[in-house]
């Protein structure tokens, strides 16, 4: 599986329409954010400078982006991770893994050499220019503490290269984004609207970097590259912060409710974030097929045929749902045992 949320594959094997099916295999808050009655000129007009202004405002407010980095926003964070090759310094590329596979795809893709570092704190050589650190990480929840962050920023920096720091599931675990604490420091950090408000159909996502090599990614993205819809949606819900405090709150409640069933059930669960858990299990991949032939959708992983990754069941019914099928789908897989 290369990504999450592809039902197309799971339909063809198992039948059934896309409403049949509980897609617990992204990290997508299934609480999404109401969208909002949007004016006829969002879909009629071509989105202007000063609305694009207004979400940039709100983006910055809302993730606590210093001053002296510039931000930009683009049509979903993919997009960003594309263009990195094509914008940060030459050399060598140490990615802290296993972590989202795209990253290492787009460096090998634009020719650099990657080195697949197992600790963000390891010992970088000297021809390594671009750190690359997700955080929180997907898909095991690791965390790099801020500070840790900002020194490393600091290193990078001396060696003429630079510290990517992928925040795409930040905004549910609070304390953990590095955009307050870089005051002086120059870092990239990247923000994923969707993957938190629910909206991941809506293609936005937020760089915030030194002015540079943000001005190089905008020249990429040229013109009107977020559309209308998106910008007011994005202003809207990032200005919500009543909304974003009340949803933080219970999705930790829910992932709760999620680790204590799979352990039940007898999941080993050692990670995750507020919006999915990484469960242990000796049959990954029988327990995926099980689970799927009761139309239940996870996320395995080639390089690890132990992990499971689960999303949020979006509430009770699914919940009970999920815990009915693991009743029989733990014994049909092989899996009951395989802490």
């Amino acid at each position: 599986m290369k990504h999450g949320g592809d039902l197309g594959g799971a339909m063809a094997r198992h039948g059934g329409l896309a409403e049949d099916w509980l897609d617990l295999s992204t990290g997508i808050n299934p609480h999404a954010y109401p969208v909002p009655s949007l004016p006829a000129r969002c879909w009629q007009d071509l989105p202007s400078q000063g609305a694009l202004d207004r979400l940039l405002a709100a983006a910055r407010k809302a993730y606590e982006v210093p001053d002296h980095l510039k931000l930009a926003a683009a049509p979903g964070t993919q997009a960003l991770i594309a263009l990195l090759p094509h914008v940060l310094p030459q050399g060598d590329v140490a990615i802290a893994g296993p972590t989202y596979g795209s990253h290492g795809d787009s460096w090998r893709r634009a020719g650099r050499r990657v080195c697949e570092i197992t600790s963000p704190h390891a010992e970088l050589a000297p021809q390594v220019k671009v750190l690359v650190i997700v955080n929180p990480n997907n898909p095991d929840g690791r965390l790099v503490d801020p500070s840790s962050l900002r020194h490393m920023a600091g290193q990078m920096a001396e060696r003429g290269g630079m510290l990517v720091v992928d925040e795409a599931f930040a905004d549910c675990v609070p304390g953990a984004s590095v955009l307050p604490h870089l005051a002086g420091r120059p870092a990239l950090v990247l923000r994923s609207f969707g993957k938190f408000y629910g909206l991941a159909g809506l293609r936005l996502g937020f760089a915030a970097g030194p002015q540079s090599i943000v001005a190089a990614l905008c020249e990429r993205l040229e013109s009107w590259a977020v559309s209308g819809p998106a910008i007011e949606t994005g202003t809207q819900a990032l200005a919500n912060d009543a909304w974003r405090r009340a949803m933080m709150a219970r999705l930790a409640d829910e992932v709760t409710d999620l680790t204590m069933s799979l352990q039940m059930h007898g999941l080993s669960v050692f990670g995750g974030t507020p919006l999915f858990v990484l469960a242990g299990t000796r049959n990954a991949a029988g327990l995926h097929e099980a689970l799927a032939r009761q139309r239940i959708w996870t996320r395995i992983f080639d390089y690890a045929p132990t992990w499971l990754r689960i999303g949020l069941p979006g509430g009770r019914e699914g919940l009970a749902r999920l815990e009915a099928a693991l009743q029989g789908a733990m014994a049909d897989s092989g899996a009951a045992s395989g802490r």
